[in-house]
């Protein structure tokens, strides 16, 4: 096959662009240009797009010997995942950056760039495993528990699995790094990348209020007693802890979350952390890696990057997919994603609208 390896400066990406050259399709590295002033992205162990990360990706190419090209892809990033992450906060939602960047530009504008240069498909460094099954290409867990990345590979479709190519599903991260250092590439030790990229500094909330400037309001408890003031609800997430600022303690001494974010008034709620479950789920915009459900499916959903699985039954029409949770969940805030799983099989996913909490039951 003639693939485009998109590579990102780090460990994961260099090996999977060698173990496609070796197993001898044709490969071309890429990296893509996120930004049009890569020094405003994080650098070194902390971002995945950095002025660094393009010279290391093509230090890894000329290694293995291949093509290596920069793409542009810094308008189509700034629209669909930059403004996107705005248009959320301002909406009282919590987005996952990663998860749009990997359905909008990794699998989407890289493979269509790819395709219509004459390509078959795109290999990358995700932990995510594909395999033939009864009604074609599936896509499972990765082996590596810990490193496993297809909850942010949910959003991908079945005709995207199909040109896609993951050689490091099958392995665990240690193997990873040992045989970077085996095939002489510089990134063996390269710390991951880790939190939102375009942000850096680290502080999002800092960086929102730049965006969206001071939008006052209140931070109420469950009664509407006003507890203080604040300068913008983006700066808040349902579940929080830290940072709230209240100053005054709980009738109970017990720390208060965030229960729920009202955007047009700027009213944060806040109460105990029980009051924080929730047993059901309204999604939106479904997309699938094979065949949508026909009927209520006993599955489980995986509502965080990084979090447990929930056992759950699956009803979904075209437009929406309602999820009864049998594991009630915490801290679920609607702009997340619900991941649905069938064992270890990727079913498909949707973005969540709404929440049912157990205290409103």
């Amino acid at each position: 096959m003639k693939v485009v390896a998109a590579m990102s400066g780090g460990v994961d990406s260099a090996v999977a662009a060698a173990r496609a050259v070796e197993a001898g399709h044709e490969v071309t590295g890429v990296h893509l240009a996120l930004s049009r002033n890569p020094r405003s992205y994080r650098s070194g162990a902390r971002g995945c797009c950095s002025l660094e990360d393009s010279h290391d990706a093509r230090r890894a190419a000329d290694v293995l010997g291949i093509p290596f090209y920069v793409w542009d892809m810094s308008d189509e990033f700034a629209d669909a995942v930059v403004d996107d992450f705005v248009r959320e906060y301002e909406a009282g939602r919590t987005p996952n950056p990663c998860l749009r960047c990997n359905e909008s530009i990794k699998f989407a504008a890289v493979l269509d760039r790819a395709v219509a240069l004459g390509f078959d498909g795109v290999v990358t460094g995700h932990y995510a495993q594909l395999v033939d099954g009864a009604d074609g290409i599936e896509m499972h867990r990765a082996q590596d528990a810990a490193k496993d990345q297809s909850y942010v590979l949910g959003v991908l479709t079945k005709d995207q699995l199909e040109r896609s190519l993951f050689p490091l599903g099958g392995s665990v991260k240690t193997d990873v790094r040992a045989e970077a250092a085996a095939r002489g590439l510089s990134v063996a030790q390269k710390p991951d990348s880790h939190d939102i990229c375009f942000i850096a500094d680290g502080d999002n909330a800092g960086w929102l209020a730049d965006k969206l400037g001071r939008r006052p309001g209140s931070v109420v408890d469950e009664s509407g007693a006003v507890l203080r003031e604040h300068d913008g609800a983006y700066a808040f997430t349902i579940g929080q802890r830290r940072g709230l600022r209240l100053g005054i303690p709980a009738d109970d001494g017990q720390p208060r979350y965030v229960l729920d974010i009202e955007p047009v008034s700027g009213t944060v709620t806040v109460g105990p952390r029980e009051h924080l479950s929730v047993d059901g789920l309204e999604c939106i915009k479904p997309l699938w890696a094979g065949v949508a459900p026909s009927g209520p499916l006993e599955c489980t959903v995986q509502l965080r990057a990084h979090g447990a699985e929930h056992r759950a039954v699956v009803e979904a029409t075209d437009e929406q997919v309602s999820v009864r949770l049998l594991d009630p969940a915490s801290g679920i805030a609607p702009g997340q994603a619900c991941v649905i799983y069938d064992g270890t099989r990727v079913v498909g996913s949707a973005t969540i609208d709404k929440t049912h909490r157990l205290i409103d039951a």
